[in-house]
């Protein structure tokens, strides 16, 4: 086949995977994603699992409202308001706000650098591009000294984060996007017009409006500080890149590499930017203004040449530059496309429409036709869930009560197995000292053993230099109770962070051990996916520090799972809470705060799924039906398969604990048997080679055996259903947002922005949908309450709609304002 393997590998889907912006959104969920149930129930006896694991990645960040609350139902999230700014004075020393005064060099350089003083950092708004055209006006455009001009930034933390996106979320009417973007290309050309070489100077991010900015230029310079960075991930917010970036990327890198960047709104690093032909040259961050400089004189004065597109190897000449090859490859990537949203997600195919007319019309109509399908993307409801789910995570990155936590600098990680392993990892790669102990040297070896190995992959797939790795793995000091010196080391712990079988005397035990040795100040959090908090805590002769114990609830595999629920029980003091919150951001993780209950909020809110799918299958519903309906519904993987990836004893184990928890008739409604059969028979999931399918190797498609087939056979008595695929839908979802429903009602949750980020993050919760609350706004609550009592009086009253829903259902008030 003509289509190079890097793009049939490499373009994936656009929902929660990787991480849009520095700042910004971990995700995209990939479609062969594996959701977590409690995954972690039985974490270090299957090692084996970490094989079969595949991941839900999102990490999102942006200014988020508050949401206010009221006694009995929580009102609806306010739009986001952004704090009064001291009004910008003008001054011979600071002309401009977003930009500091340009300096010319005796050479003729003219050095623009980006800075707004009341920023971290620098986003491409509608009130920086109206400045910058009063500022290329004023000082460059009519200057005649000026030979050439450097783009950079004069902020460490990067060149130019993205677009603001509240400029688009604030705009009701988003047909009127059109002119104003317009706007700004009229001025990328005017710049151009001066016929001056123009260099873009990066350190650090570039993305989204960031790159479009340099990919104006004639040459791009980035460091090789960890943080650089490139990228376009307007598709993870439901947008394409309007600037120009639909065209000027494709003519720089290919179309191959571009849609590449384009669909999966991944990040390229300096290296690979290099490699591509996306810059130019790669320097030292201490390097970077100097040689941007030199080479501006040297496009000036005619001894550097100007940045062009990288030569194409004769495949990609076949490939790009030949009516054969290009319908080759266009279908190769609607098919990849289809593949991996369902077609849930306007804004690949829109991207494609806008590359495809630019190489037909290469007049200036291909930026007419680009602006106005990001104007019709805007107004969808995918981008406004998808921006919700941006703005989002920037209040969850704020812990409400405002404590403040103490300074951690070491973390000391108890149990070295799959999950233990996992946040020793990630502790580590953020900076943190981490002690690592298990029982044994041999059980401690195997959890360094999966750090190398994941790390040495980061390194082999250039995510990781050879400097990071040894700065890493230096971090990391293993010890077991062999280790003599153990509990020296943990007398300097700030944190500890408990990752051990599910079993409540031990971890009092363990917690016993740890306070004998830590400082008083320490903070122990258990990663328990089921104990209740209050229990491990309760105050007694193992345990006399109550008050700095939390519960930290992972999701493996840690390192690729981004939501970690923090479970305060009565007596957790504000600054372990924060403690725990501070270092749960830290290592790259969206934080929720939950309520000390059973399942936590995630789990719980898989209890009723479990119970429903059992229902459905003892009606006759067809395995392959169940899976695909829910995946249609936008899911990462159907329910039959989720169970089987997780563990079907682990399933098994999370539904009866919720079913036994006295939770009352939301949790029933099934016959949970089915999976306790299947723990009886061995047929364990994925993991043993056989569950609700049959696994042969790698690379065999899963299919369900004859043994299966007896068994399913018995167990629903022989009965068929003819169940549509809306039916399907409706009673899986109405169980899971019933749940959510009554989280929020029973304040386990805060508010609807965490209930919609933790689905979204834990289970993977249709990402275009925005969340399960922000779904109800959009089909409407009312309608939804009639869907669920009609299933009340067919089916039973596991459908029985909590009160919360009733009383949104009755005022038509909506969660999100």
């Amino acid at each position: 086949m003509l289509l190079s393997s890097a793009v049939r590998k490499s373009l994936a889907s656009p929902l929660l995977r990787h991480q849009i912006l520095s700042g910004g959104i971990k995700a995209p969920i990939s479609r062969a994603t594996s959701v977590r149930l409690l995954a972690d129930a039985n974490q270090d006896t299957h090692w084996q699992q970490c094989h079969h694991r595949q991941t839900t990645q999102q990490q999102f960040s942006t200014a988020a409202a508050a949401v206010e609350k009221q006694e009995r139902a929580p009102t609806p999230t306010p739009a986001p308001s952004s704090k009064e700014e001291t009004p910008f004075v003008p001054s011979p020393d600071r002309k401009y706000k977003h930009f500091q005064n340009v300096e010319i060099t005796p050479a003729g350089v003219a050095i623009v650098r980006f800075d707004n003083p009341t920023k971290k950092v620098n986003t491409l708004s509608f009130a920086l591009m109206k400045e910058a055209q009063q500022m290329w006006e004023s000082d460059i455009a009519f200057n005649n000294s000026i030979k050439s001009i450097v783009f950079t930034s004069a902020k460490e933390s990067g060149f130019i984060a993205g677009a603001d996106i509240f400029d688009i979320s604030s705009v009701d009417d988003k047909a009127t996007l059109v002119p104003v973007i317009e706007e700004a290309l009229n001025f990328f050309l005017h710049m151009k017009a001066k016929n001056v070489p123009m260099v873009a100077a990066i350190h650090g991010p570039a993305l989204g409006g960031g790159l479009e900015w340099a990919l104006w230029c004639d040459y791009r310079i980035c460091t090789d500080a960890s943080s650089t960075k490139l990228g376009l991930p307007e598709v993870k917010l439901g947008l394409l890149p309007g600037f120009g970036g639909t065209q000027n990327l494709p003519a720089l890198v290919g179309i191959q590499g571009a849609m590449d960047m384009m669909l999966t709104g991944k990040n390229i690093l300096p290296a690979k930017a290099k490699k591509m032909g996306l810059v130019d040259l790669v320097v030292a961050p201490p390097s970077l203004e100097s040689v941007a400089i030199e080479m501006a004189e040297g496009l000036a004065n005619g001894t550097v040449k100007k940045s062009k597109p990288k030569k194409k190897s004769l495949i990609n000449r076949l490939i790009e530059d030949t009516p054969p090859g290009q319908k080759l490859m266009w279908n190769k990537v609607k098919e990849t496309v289809d593949k991996n949203t369902d077609g849930n997600y306007p804004a690949p195919y829109e991207i494609i429409d806008c590359v495809k007319y630019g190489l037909s019309h290469p007049g200036m109509e291909k930026f007419k036709h680009e602006r106005e399908g990001f104007a019709k993307l805007a107004a969808t409801k995918e981008s406004e869930a998808l921006i919700g789910l941006f703005d989002g995570t920037t209040q969850m990155k704020k812990l409400s009560s405002g404590a403040e936590p103490i300074a951690v600098k070491k973390v000391a990680v108890m149990g070295a197995g799959l999950m233990g392993a996992g946040i020793a990892q990630v502790t580590a790669e953020k900076g943190y000292e981490v002690l690592l102990k298990d029982r044994d040297d041999t059980s401690v070896g195997r959890g360094v053993s999966y750090m190398t190995e994941n790390w040495e992959k980061k390194c082999k797939r250039k995510r990781m230099t050879n400097y990071q790795f040894n700065t890493n793995t230096s971090r990391v000091t293993p010890l077991s109770d062999q280790t003599e010196s153990w509990k020296r080391h943990f007398a300097g712990a700030d944190l500890v962070i408990e990752a051990v079988f599910e079993d409540l005397a031990l971890k009092r035990k363990i917690i016993q051990q740890v306070e004998e040795v830590t400082p008083d100040h320490c903070v122990f959090a258990t990663n328990t996916s089921a104990i209740p908090i209050a229990d491990i805590a309760a105050p007694g002769e193992e345990v006399k520090r109550s008050e700095n114990i939390v519960g930290m609830h992972y999701f493996s595999p840690v390192p690729q799972m981004p939501l970690l629920e923090i479970i305060p029980h009565a007596g957790t003091s504000d600054e372990a809470l924060a403690t725990a919150f501070a270092v749960g951001n830290k290592q790259g993780k969206t934080c929720v705060v939950v309520k000390d209950v059973p399942g936590f909020y995630v789990n719980r809110c898989l209890g009723p799924i479990l119970s429903e799918v059992t229902a459905l299958v003892k009606e006759g519903v067809p395995l392959d039906k169940l899976d695909k309906a829910m995946k249609k519904f936008g899911m990462p993987v159907g329910p039959i398969t989720l169970i089987d990836n997780v563990g079907v004893d682990v399933a098994s184990k999370v539904a009866n604990y919720l079913a036994s928890a006295d939770l009352g008739k939301r949790m029933e409604g099934g016959d949970l048997s089915l999976m306790t059969n299947m723990v009886e028979k061995g047929w364990l999931g994925k993991k043993s080679g056989r569950g609700f399918f049959t696994y042969s190797g790698k690379k065999g498609k899963p299919s369900i055996g004859p043994e299966v087939t007896a068994y399913l056979k018995e167990f629903t008595g022989g009965n068929t259903s003819n169940l549509s695929e809306t039916e399907i839908q409706n009673r899986v979802v109405a169980r899971l947002v019933n749940e959510a429903a009554m989280c929020l009602q029973d304040e386990i949750i805060e508010n609807p922005v965490c209930g919609d980020i933790g689905l979204v993050f834990g289970i993977g919760f249709a990402p275009f949908r925005g969340g399960v609350f922000r779904y109800l706004d959009n089909v409407g609550t009312s309608s939804f309450v009639d869907m669920m009592n009609g299933y009340a009086d067919t089916k039973g009253a596991q459908f029985e709609p909590c009160q919360l829903l009733k009383d949104y259902a009755a005022s038509g008030k909506k969660f999100h304002g």
